[in-house]
């Protein structure tokens, strides 16, 4: 039997060479509240399909590895409470018990490349905790972007993380990790995280380029394309600081920790910021998406191998 269960027009596309670009469930379930949540996953959607792509957003229902939701799947999943946050550890637990979960950057890298998938566009990505020093609270999406062989569109890591130990670890682990149009590394809500990136592309031709390349020379693993928010729906990095302080403080006192962390902190900043965190994280999503369906349009243009 099939580990994954593709949604037709997923199917199609995949079948055709037509562009496809994933999408996490994570952020659905646990990144946004309700009803903004299902109203951004059907924004994101559709932005990829005005930009000439077919958006496959990846998820576990009843134990079914599903890249692709019809759009009655995705109100469901928006609605539902206690559902599963799946990364590379628990991913297969959860569909041998016949479950449903979300599936996180790490997982969502995973089901990409089983079904073909190339792109995957999402909002930031895991990283080094803040204090990881002593807790070793490190994202698995770091190990799988070394790992799993998909370019991964992102606003940078989120900024409540320690990020130049999050840089450190990803050039340790050999990731390419591209600023898109700037030199500078975005951090999530901000253009700009103070940290001079290591690769800079100004064109997805030049992005699904260097992806052929990776494959070409047998190296394992993705690509990290951080595209910075647009500039009118950014947070300044120095507003931000103390904001992200306050929040960190505020999960201390309550011994928050582990996967519970980061939908808390978030959850803090929206409060924190009047929601306007929330606003500019769906600005930041679609940017991502838009980026991602020009991305995989390349790559499904280049001549096969």
């Amino acid at each position: 039997m099939s580990l994954l269960k593709l949604s037709p027009a997923v199917a199609e596309a995949l079948e055709t060479g037509a562009p496809v670009v994933a999408l996490e469930s994570t952020i659905i379930t646990h990144g946004m509240p309700w009803p903004q949540n299902l109203e951004m996953a059907r924004k994101v959607e559709d932005t990829i399909r005005a930009e000439g792509a077919v958006p496959a957003t990846i998820a576990v229902i009843d134990g079914a590895l599903c890249v692709g939701l019809e759009d009655a799947q995705l109100e469901a999943l928006a609605q539902a409470r206690g559902v599963a946050k799946l990364s590379r550890a628990d991913l297969a637990v959860c569909m041998a018990q016949g479950g449903t979960g979300a599936t996180t950057v790490a997982a969502t890298m995973i089901g990409a490349a089983r079904a073909g998938i190339a792109t995957f566009a999402t909002g930031g990505i895991g990283g080094v905790h803040r204090g990881a020093e002593s807790s070793f609270d490190i994202s698995a999406d770091l190990q799988e972007l070394a790992q799993t062989a998909v370019t991964v569109v992102c606003a940078g890591a989120k900024a409540i993380l320690d990020l130049p130990k999050t840089l450190e670890v990803l050039e340790t682990l050999g990731v390419p990790v591209i600023a898109y149009g700037q030199d500078q590394l975005p951090a999530f809500w901000s253009r700009e995280a103070g940290l001079r990136a290591p690769l800079r592309m100004d064109t997805p031709k030049a992005i699904a380029e260097a992806q052929a390349m990776r494959a070409a020379l047998d190296l394992p693993g993705g690509q990290l394309v951080t595209n910075p928010i647009p500039e009118e729906a950014e947070i300044p990095r120095d507003e931000l600081a103390p904001i992200i302080a306050r929040a960190t403080k505020d999960a201390e006192t309550h011994s928050i920790h582990g996967k519970h962390l980061t939908p808390y902190l978030l959850q803090r900043i929206f409060e924190l910021t009047d929601g306007r965190s929330l606003e500019s994280n769906i600005a930041l999503v679609l940017n991502n998406a838009r980026l991602g369906a020009r991305i995989a349009k390349e790559i499904s243009a280049l001549p096969a191998n």
